[in-house]
């Protein structure tokens, strides 16, 4: 799987705190990025989950659509509101 590139993750908008409001994401490797660089809570359960699905995924052992899901239920843990992006 090519994971910095589009295509097995369906693109979604993150509202977070920060001069940059909108965070777009657009790939494993935009998850991964966000996961590990700036994410408000590093300890929660969901978090955790997330990470390791962005790993699995990037390593081909998980499906990307299933590391989408861990990074919006993280999302849902820390606070953050998901916009789905329609292209």
């Amino acid at each position: 799987m090519k994971w910095h590139i589009p295509g097995e993750f369906s693109p979604l908008m993150l509202v977070v705190d920060g001069p940059e409001k909108y965070k777009l994401v657009a790939s494993l490797w935009d998850a991964a990025q966000l996961l590990t660089a700036c994410w408000p809570l590093d300890d929660g359960e969901e978090y955790l989950t997330a990470v390791k699905a962005c790993r699995d995924a990037i390593h081909g052992d998980l499906p990307a659509e299933d590391a989408r899901e861990a990074l919006i239920s993280a999302a849902r843990e820390a606070g953050i509101s998901v916009i789905t992006v329609v292209h």
